[in-house]
């Protein structure tokens, strides 16, 4: 996935499910992970950090 596709993706996921977005896809990179995914796990880590960079300081 290209770094444009997941900030777009990460934006997306955080309008429509807010803070909880960044949980929701840290589960998922797990999950893939336990399947054997490692690629798209990946990606889901790389979402998971860019929503945490939109987020912005001092949030939880």
């Amino acid at each position: 996935m290209r770094a444009m596709e997941v900030q777009d993706y990460a934006r997306k996921l955080l309008a429509q499910r807010g803070a909880g977005a960044i949980a929701e896809a840290a589960r998922k990179a797990a999950e893939l992970e336990q399947d054997g995914s490692a690629e798209e796990a990946a990606n889901w880590r790389r979402i998971v950090d860019a929503m945490k960079l939109m987020r912005g300081p001092r949030q939880s």
